[in-house]
């Protein structure tokens, strides 16, 4: 979003800089004065929405030198000349250098604001093009999207931008939720190691014992059950990036040999002498302080402090709710692109339910009631409405209660829709085989019932 279009007055004649702001303030324009030509450069910018209005006879740097510096910081920046000695030669010779217009003293109030307007008019054009082109290169970059607008995710979409290509490793922090690995799997489809494996893994799934066969791999015969050689995942990285989520998971004895890693880039499978060089970027995500962690000797100082040369904060879902609209509408057309439907059309009452909710379980929240929508059809009003209010009134039952109800209507729902096919549903929960078979079993869902 621009800020509002300002006219940057500069005039070291106090009586004439007074009377042209007096003019322009009357006509509801803002102003913003200077006595002197480098006063001003410090608020020209590519970005700036607004005109530059100096006159030409001015000592120290004059006006046409200001026009040339302004115009070598953005060459569309409007620049309106003031003289009181202009003649032909000095009015051609300024616009063919690229002046906006020149005005010769005295001059008319209605001929000044008419051309000052027009020019703030050329000046909003220019800026919402180069808006319009970043957003298209945005959609066309190559990696997963990350949608929104607010200014928090237009920020961590320029941070990703500067970093992707960098090998600095990468903490990111974000509520559960709130698309960590998304932004993983964006800073490595954006960097040169593209071509190379994405390894994720997350670190609070495995047992202990099995980590550091997971992350290092091993010989065969390193231990009991380690009947043939294992590449872990360190290795199975090497030359791409290795995420690792929820590492603040991570139990203590893993995090000392994962700091050597860090810091030698290379390892030993275990059961193994031999060193393997590693070249690989590792991305580590976390929903907790991870210096308050440290401070609890939860969590060791010295990987903190490793992992923290770049950090990204994603910020909740319910700090940026400006997203919620055009969030909603993108995985309401994936989800109606799945599953083969129409897109129902969204009332201005779910809107503000939308808005008003507080999305504690922010992106994912959101993602899982847009499929849901697009489902339920001609009931989604009522089941929303119960949704959004399950924070509000839990009918006496626990959170985890809340959540198991949750789920287990939302694999009902998937069973109706795909007539009990399990591999559609696995691949609309996003839910392998054995965990939907869990599930199901656990909320005494039987597929027959549902299959036609």
């Amino acid at each position: 979003m621009m800020n509002p279009p300002t006219i940057l007055l500069v005039d070291d004649e106090d009586s004439v800089r007074k009377s042209t702001a007096q003019s322009l303030q009357l006509a509801d324009l803002d102003v913003d004065v200077f006595s002197s030509a480098k006063a001003v450069i410090p608020r020209l910018s590519t970005d700036f929405n607004g005109v530059l209005l100096t006159d030409i006879c001015m000592p120290n740097m004059d006006g046409i030198e200001l026009m040339r510096h302004s115009l070598a910081i953005d060459p569309k920046l409007p620049v309106i000349l003031i003289s009181g000695h202009a003649d032909v030669a000095t009015a051609v010779s300024a616009i063919q250098e690229g002046a906006y217009d020149l005005l010769e003293k005295p001059f008319s109030t209605s001929i000044l604001i008419d051309k000052i307007k027009r020019a703030i008019e050329q000046r909003q054009l220019t800026l919402e093009n180069r808006l319009l082109r970043e957003e298209l290169a945005d959609q066309n970059r190559v990696g997963p999207r990350i949608i929104g607008k607010s200014p928090s995710m237009a920020q961590l979409r320029n941070m990703i931008r500067k970093i992707a290509n960098t090998d600095t490793d990468v903490l990111i922090m974000g509520e559960t939720g709130t698309g960590k690995e998304l932004v993983a799997r964006s800073l490595h489809e954006q960097s040169q190691r593209r071509d190379n494996n994405f390894v994720a893994i997350n670190c609070g799934a495995i047992q202990e014992q099995l980590l550091n066969s997971e992350l290092f791999g091993h010989e065969a015969g390193a231990f009991t059950d380690a009947k043939k050689q294992r590449i872990g995942k360190f290795e199975h990285a090497n030359g791409g990036t290795l995420f690792l989520d929820e590492i603040e998971s991570m139990a203590i004895s893993t995090q000392v040999p994962l700091l050597r890693v860090l810091q030698e880039r290379s390892i030993e499978r275990l059961g193994s002498n031999h060193s393997f060089p590693l070249n690989l970027r590792v991305l580590a995500a976390t929903k907790v302080d991870l210096k308050d962690a440290a401070e609890r000797e939860e969590f060791r100082e010295d990987l903190y402090y490793r992992l923290n040369v770049v950090t990204l904060e994603l910020p909740p879902l319910r700090e940026r709710r400006e997203d919620i609209p055009i969030l909603f509408q993108h995985f309401v057309m994936v989800a109606a692109a799945r599953c083969e439907a129409e897109m129902p059309a969204l009332e201005h009452n779910a809107l503000q339910s939308l808005l008003e909710h507080d999305w504690p379980g922010n992106i994912r929240e959101l993602r899982n009631i847009a499929e849901r929508y697009v489902l339920l059809g001609e009931s989604y009003d009522f089941d929303i409405s119960a949704l959004m209010n399950a924070d509000k009134i839990s009918n006496g039952l626990t959170l985890p209660e809340q959540v198991s109800c949750f789920e287990k209507t939302l694999i009902e729902q998937a069973l109706t829709h795909y007539k009990g096919d399990l591999g559609n549903i696995m691949s609309a929960l996003g839910l392998p085989r054995k965990t939907l078979s869990d599930k199901m079993k656990k909320y005494q869902l039987e597929r027959k019932r549902y299959m036609k």
